[in-house]
C-alpha cells in the first residue's frame, strides 16, 4: 500500500467518513431522550447496529484481499474504506455509549476496538513509509540478488586465502560460517549482528564476536601493518577490501529483513486483537438483549 490508498479516488473514502461522523454527531446532538444517553437509547441502538456492522465489515476485508477473482471494488478502495471507516468507527461507538464507562464487557469492547484501529493505524504508516525505504536500501536489487553476491564475494575471499598461511583460511571460513543474519523476531526487529570469527592468536584459535566484520578487518590489519612481503601484504589488502565490501551488503540484507519484519510485526497485534473484538461484541450483543 502506497499513498494512492490514503489519497484513494480524491479522498472517497474520506469524505464518506467525514459525512458519516457529521451525521452521527448531529443525531447525537439533536436527540431529546428522556434519560442521559447511553446505548440503550433509540439513537444508541441505531449507532450501535450501525457500529457492529462496521465491525464486521471492517473485518471482513482479510477475506475480500484473499478473493482475487471478486468483482466487489478493488482490493485498493476496500483498504482506502478499510482505513477511514475504521477511524470513523471510534467517534460512532463513542457516541452509542454515551460516552459511559465502566469495568464490564461493553467497555472491554470498546478498549480492544481502540486498540485495533491504533494497530491498524501504525500499520498503514509502516506500508506508506516502508516500501519506499526497502527500494531504496536495496538499490534495485532483490534480496536474493545481495545474497548471491555475497557469495561470490565469499568464494573470492576463500581463494584469495588459499594463498596464505593457515590462520587466514581459518578467519574466512569460520567468518562465512559463523555470520548472522535474521534470527528471532526481536533481532531481525532491532537488525543486530550476532556474527562471530576465529581469529588465530599464536598456536591457539579464539571465538570473538564479529559484528560488522570488524574483528576480521582489524585482524587483517595488523597483521598486514606486520608482513615485510609486498605480495602477502597485497592479498591481506584483498581480502580486507573484500571483506569491507561484504559488510556493506551485509548491512543492507539486515536492513531489508528488519524493513520487512516491520512491514508484518504489525499484523501479529492487529489480527488477534480483532479476533478478540469480534468475541467481545457478540458477548456485548447477547448480554445487551438477554439482561437489559
Amino acid at each position: 500500500m502506497q499513498e494512492s490508498i490514503v489519497r484513494y479516488n480524491r479522498y472517497r473514502y474520506l469524505w464518506v467518513a467525514l459525512g458519516l461522523c457529521a451525521a452521527a454527531v448531529l443525531a447525537y446532538a439533536l436527540q431529546d431522550p428522556q434519560e442521559p444517553p447511553n446505548g440503550g437509547t433509540a439513537l444508541g441502538y441505531t449507532l450501535g447496529t450501525l457500529g457492529a456492522l462496521l465491525i464486521v465489515w471492517l473485518a471482513w476485508f482479510g477475506v475480500r484481499k484473499r478473493q482475487y477473482s471478486s468483482t466487489a471494488g478493488t482490493v485498493q478502495g476496500w483498504l482506502s474504506a478499510h482505513v477511514y471507516l475504521g477511524l470513523a468507527l471510534i467517534l460512532v461507538v463513542l457516541l452509542h455509549s454515551g460516552f459511559q464507562f465502566g469495568m464490564n464487557v461493553h467497555t472491554l469492547a470498546l478498549v480492544l476496538m481502540i486498540l485495533v484501529v491504533l494497530s491498524g493505524i501504525f500499520g498503514v504508516y509502516m506500508y506508506i513509509k516502508y516500501p519506499l525505504r526497502l527500494n531504496e536500501n536495496r538499490q534495485g536489487a532483490g534480496r536474493s540478488d545481495l545474497v548471491d553476491q555475497i557469495d561470490d564475494i565469499d568464494r573470492r575471499a576463500k581463494r584469495v586465502a588459499g594463498g596464505l598461511p593457515r590462520g587466514y583460511g581459518e578467519l574466512i571460513h569460520s567468518g562465512i560460517n559463523r555470520t548472522v543474519v535474521g534470527g528471532s523476531a526481536w533481532a531481525m526487529i532491532a537488525g543486530r549482528d550476532n556474527s562471530q570469527v576465529v581469529l588465530p592468536t599464536g598456536d591457539e584459535y579464539t571465538v570473538v564476536a564479529n559484528p560488522g566484520q570488524e574483528a576480521a578487518l582489524d585482524w587483517l590489519a595488523e597483521q598486514q601493518s606486520r608482513s615485510m612481503d609486498a605480495e602477502t601484504a597485497a592479498k591481506m589488502a584483498e581480502l580486507s577490501g573484500l571483506l569491507r565490501n561484504k559488510r556493506k551488503l551485509l548491512e543492507r540484507l539486515r536492513e531489508d529483513i528488519r524493513l520487512q519484519a516491520m512491514l508484518e510485526v504489525w499484523l501479529y497485534f492487529h489480527v488477534p486483537l480483532s479476533v478478540a473484538l469480534l468475541a467481545a461484541l457478540v458477548v456485548h450483543i447477547v448480554t445487551v438483549f438477554v439482561y437489559w
